[in-house]
């Protein structure tokens, strides 16, 4: 593997971390909320079951799993192919950065035009690697 390709993998597997903490940090919270009586074990069951505390955790973790997505499949692209430069490398750390501020700010508060404005950071790098692969996949440099 290249010295690029692995620069661009790095930030994607420390996303996975990010995803992997959101759940231990959800499971924690949905224990205080039960504890505190604010929400019973089969609230959990349905989509809206959970309170407002373990709600803001368990909307940050779906979300790792809608755009994002789309940033893994287009660094794979770009390393399956051998097509990863520098600038793909800098998109996945941009990613990477854009998902932990958007995480903290959508965990601590519900201030949604900040969380909007920091989305668009780690959308920038999804789009640039999802063209980047779209360029390799159809033939351009």
């Amino acid at each position: 593997m290249t010295p690029d390709a692995v620069g661009l993998l790095t930030p994607l597997l420390l996303h996975f971390g990010l995803v992997v903490g959101l759940y231990v940090l959800l499971t924690w919270t949905r224990l205080v909320v039960v504890k505190r009586g604010q929400a019973a074990k089969a609230d959990f069951a349905r989509a809206d079951g959970d309170p407002p505390l373990s709600a803001r955790m368990q909307r940050n973790l779906a979300n790792q799993f809608e755009a994002p997505v789309f940033a893994w499949i287009g660094a794979l692209v770009l390393i399956l192919t051998e097509h990863v430069n520098t600038v793909d490398v800098a998109a996945g750390w941009i990613f990477l950065t854009g998902r932990l501020i958007h995480s903290w700010v959508q965990c601590s508060g519900d201030n949604v035009a900040l969380r909007g404005q920091v989305f668009t950071i780690n959308f920038a790098a999804v789009l640039w690697l999802m063209a980047h692969a779209a360029l390799a996949v159809l033939g351009g440099p």
